[in-house]
């Protein structure tokens, strides 16, 4: 008779490599990043923390030139986040990278999660009355069931 051994607990081994957070300056997905870095640091994942640029809005039909203002809000997010990482670089340490893609939101998250090879996706809540009726980009990628969607109110 074989002694049974006692099972091991695998530290470290499980779980996802790359987690993409979608930004756009709002507090619900400010707070889906930091979320997410948590996440990130104690699974030791990937961080990716994406930005998806409108590619038309109703200002660039009328010749508002929209991509100097969403260049500005990425680079305006890259630098908060930057900022943030450094004020708490001794109390977490997470691996990041910072994207950007074009597009509307849900199509670019989901671009990004594919071109990255995501293992789960956070994004905030939304804050849009409209999206009660039309559905938000959070619900839009439950339904898509391609990767666990996590979403931080």
């Amino acid at each position: 008779m074989t002694e049974q051994q006692p099972h091991r607990f695998e530290r470290g081994t499980d779980g996802p490599k790359v987690i993409v957070a979608g930004l756009d300056g709002s507090d619900s997905s400010m707070r889906a990043a930091a979320y997410a870095a948590g996440l990130a640091r104690r699974q030791h994942a990937m961080l990716a923390l994406v930005y998806v640029q409108p590619v038309l809005t109703a200002g660039a039909a009328l010749g508002v030139p929209v991509g100097d203002t969403t260049g500005e809000v990425a680079d305006s997010l890259a630098s908060e986040i930057r900022e943030a990482t450094e004020r708490f670089r001794d109390v977490w340490d997470v691996r990041w990278e910072f994207h950007t893609f074009r597009g509307d939101p849900y199509n670019g998250l989901v671009t990004a999660a594919d071109e990255l090879k995501a293992d789960a996706v956070v994004v905030g809540a939304s804050e849009s009355a409209g999206h009660r009726f039309i559905g938000s980009v959070a619900v839009r990628l439950v339904k898509a069931g391609r990767w666990p969607v996590t979403v931080v109110p």
